[in-house]
Parts: structure tokens; sequence; C-alpha cells
């Protein structure tokens, strides 16, 4: 019999819908799986009182369903305000901040019936694709705790590896959901920009860069969170139209096209055998019947880099820039999210009308390729899972990277354009750690690239056929 923790959420969510489990027993199952397991990765932060966890499990016993995640346990990405939950975004500025009132992502997981019961660990801010803060320190990986989740959704990836949620958020500018899934050997999607709603602050026109999306186990989960968090929201400029992206997932890939993008040309160092584990990977799909074809760099990297880092200085400045002007607290920030807030800060506004066109250029390129092509096929990191101890990779091979980000240049032709994409496990290398492919699609296009990783899954399952030693 499969334990109450090693199920998905779409187990559950019948499970508990036809009373064959109580929202009590999932609890109790998901909080002893948190305090045997947890303590050896830290994926799980701010964990609310047990006691108080197990009241409200029992209330939702008698309940009425609110929605499929009917008293399920959640853990949501310390980068959302949860009310009554410690929310620090991975800084000591916020250590003690403790919100009245949750977010929009919160909300809807509430609304569709989750118990939320902490949060999962990120980098200051997110930023960086390794999850260590002062906070409450680094997550480490399920499959080698001397080496590091990913992220900035590092907490979210390695919870769900090692089977303490069901089901998680991520958010996603610089794969941040894609690299921590393929370090963990989980599924992240991150979908078309504009896609997942979130409250309206700030300015909600001109950084059109990060996302909110759904990570999981199976593909089915993923596509059934998606449906949760996209609900449209007439305040949001860039809003698209809901879609059921569960229905109709098991679609034949027979016939469809995936252009590989593999190195982009050599531009982008990669440690030896990453390559490989995505080539075979991709052979899975034409076993499928799919045709995967490599192609030439549709656009030269250095330009899509250039205007990449202009315009997420240019995002996060404008976002951590108050901070950053108040000497006690700037005092405070990491030397990474100095520097960006600092670049950000000296840009002209014609630099950064620059970096737009050439993020124009690149979405007229793609979509020509996409006239082509049904999916763009690129590797989900360049690096294996480092050791935890790192800041960040400072070389790969005898390549020194420039910038505490540059070893994650891979995410950059999918962020840039905002187009929906599924980080996929591929396999693991001779050290036994796990690495992924991305898959991405046109904008709008998410059920189909969801319909692909679908038949992946069921040819290849990784998550379930290599579990980790926890």
């Amino acid at each position: 019999m499969t334990a109450i923790w090693q199920m998905s959420a779409t187990a559950l969510s019948a499970a508990i819908a036809r009373r064959a489990l109580a929202p009590s027993e999932v609890m109790a199952a998901a909080l002893d799986r948190i305090a045997a397991v947890n303590p050896a990765i830290n994926a799980i932060v701010g964990l609310r009182d047990p006691d108080a966890l197990m009241a409200e499990a029992r209330a939702a016993d008698a309940a009425a369903p609110r929605g499929w995640l009917h008293g399920m346990p959640l853990a949501v990405k310390d980068l959302q305000a949860v009310a009554g939950v410690r929310s620090t975004w991975g800084s000591p500025i916020f250590a003690g901040f403790v919100p009245q009132a949750d977010e929009m992502l919160a909300r809807r997981l509430r609304a569709a019936g989750a118990i939320l019961i902490g949060k999962t660990n990120v980098p200051e801010f997110g930023l960086g694709s390794h999850t260590f803060n002062p906070v409450h320190g680094p997550t480490r990986n399920p499959y080698d705790t001397a080496r590091s989740a990913g992220g900035s959704s590092g907490g979210a990836a390695a919870a769900l590896a090692a089977r303490l949620v069901p089901v998680a958020d991520g958010s996603d500018m610089m794969g941040s959901l894609r690299n921590p899934a393929a370090f963990c050997n989980v599924y992240g999607f991150r979908p078309t920009f504009g896609r997942v709603p979130s409250d309206p602050a700030g300015d909600a026109f001109l950084h059109m860069l990060a996302t909110d999306g759904p990570m999981a186990r199976t593909v089915e989960d993923m596509a059934r969170l998606l449906e949760t968090l996209a609900l449209p929201d007439a305040a949001n400029p860039h809003q698209i139209g809901w879609e059921p992206f569960a229905e109709g997932l098991d679609a034949d890939p027979a016939g469809r096209r995936i252009a590989w993008a593999g190195d982009w040309g050599g531009a982008w160092p990669m440690e030896p055998g990453l390559l490989a584990a995505c080539e075979s990977a991709l052979a899975v799909f034409e076993e499928l019947g799919a045709r995967v074809e490599p192609i030439a760099p549709p656009m030269p990297a250095a330009q899509l880099w250039e205007a990449w880092i202009t315009l997420r200085s240019w995002a996060v400045a404008a976002r951590l820039g108050p901070l950053h002007a108040d000497p006690a607290r700037r005092a405070q920030l990491k030397p990474e999210t100095v520097w960006e807030i600092e670049r950000g800060l000296s840009l002209t506004a014609m630099a950064v009308h620059r970096a737009s066109v050439a993020r124009s250029a690149w979405f007229a390129a793609a979509a020509a390729l996409f006239a082509r092509f049904d999916a763009i096929a690129l590797p989900a990191a360049q690096v294996w899972p480092f050791p935890v101890g790192w800041r960040w990779p400072d070389r790969i091979g005898a390549v020194a990277m420039d910038t505490y980000h540059r070893w994650m240049e891979c995410v950059v032709p999918v962020s840039l354009i905002g187009l929906p994409a599924a980080a996929l496990p591929a396999g693991f290398g001779e050290a036994g750690l796990p690495t992924g492919l991305q898959l991405a699609g046109p904008r709008g296009a998410d059920r189909a690239v969801l319909r692909l990783a679908q038949a992946y899954h069921r040819a290849t399952d990784w998550p379930a056929r290599r579990p980790p030693p926890l």
C-alpha cells in the first residue's frame, strides 16, 4: 500500500473526496514526514505549530470540500506573504515579519482548500539559483545533502523530491523553478508570462520577466495546480484567459516537431555529461514518434545576454531600490543583491530601450522558429548540483563566470520573452545527481507543452523511478 506521504496531489484529492482518507490523517502523515526528513535538507521553513495545523485539519474532516486541494498540507514559497506565517523573503530585513493578509497566490491556494503549513526556503529576495540565506540557512539536495537544491525555488523542489508536500508553488525569473526542478528530479512549469496573475502593486506594464508557476512530481498535478493559480484577474494588463490544463493531457506526441538548441552553438559552457543526458531525454520523444532536429542558434547568445542582464537589473533595482536607499537596510543586503540594484540604478533610459529592441528581435526570431517547430528544447542547467557551501559556481570548466548568475545563461531565451516552458527530469549522471531538460513552446501554448511533458512522464516517470535516498 502506498504511504500517504508518497501519494500524488491528484491521488490525495480523490481519496479525500471519497472519504477514504481524512485531512487529519494526511496532515499527521505530513508532519511526521517533515519531522523525520526536513532537518537533513531544510526545505520547509517557518513551519506552523503542529497542534494548530492538526486542529485545522480536523475541522476540514467535517467540512464540505472547498476545492481539489481540500485538507491538503502545502508550504508556500517564501517570496509570498502568507497571513499569520513568518514571511522573510530570505532577508534579515524581514526576519521577524508576520503578514496580516495573504498575497494572491496564497489566497488562491486557500480557496482551493489547502492548509498552509509554512514556507519553502529561498535565496535572499529570490536572487540566485542557489537556495541559502542568513535567516534560515541553506537548503540541501535530497539526492546528496552535500549539494545545492538549486533556486530560487530550491525549498519547493527539495520538499517535493523528499515527499514533504504533494505539490508546490514556485516562481521563475531566471530559471528559478526550472533549475531546482532539474537539480531535484521533479517537474517545474514556467507559464506564459501573464498566465498567472499577482496582486497589482507597483508597475504592471514594464517588468515582464518573472512569473509564478507550479511544481510537482507528476505532470497532472502540475497542470491541476496551474488551473488554480491561473484564474483571470482584471487588474492584470497581461492576463491570458484560463484553460482546463489538466484535461486531455494524454495526447499522442507522434509527429510533433522539436528543435534542439543544445549549447547554443557552443556559446554556453556545459559540464560533461549534461548534453548527453538531455539528448537521451530527447530520444524518448523520438521513440514516441516526435521528430527532434538540432538547430543553429536563432540569435547570438551575446545579444540575448546583454538584453537580459539590462532588463533584469532594471527590474531588480525598481523593486528593491528603496531598501538600498536606506543605509541601515543596505548593510543587510548580500553583495549580489547590492550589485544587481546598483547596476540597475546606473542604467539610462536608452540602454533599457536597446535591450527592449533586442528582446523584440528575439521574439520575432522565435516566432519564425515556431512556424517550423512545436517546441524548442534546451538544457535546464549548465552544471550538475554543486557543493552547498558555494555561493555560486564561479567557473564552468575553464570558463570563468563574470556574474553570480552567468552559469544559468541557458534559461535566458525562455525568460526574456515569457515563453511557456516545462522543466523535465532528464535522468542522472555518473555521480548519481539529477539534471533536466527545458521544453518551451510559443506564447500561449501552455497546454501543448504540458501534453508533451505528460507523454514524456508516462514513458519515464523519473521522480518515482529514482526517488532520493531519504
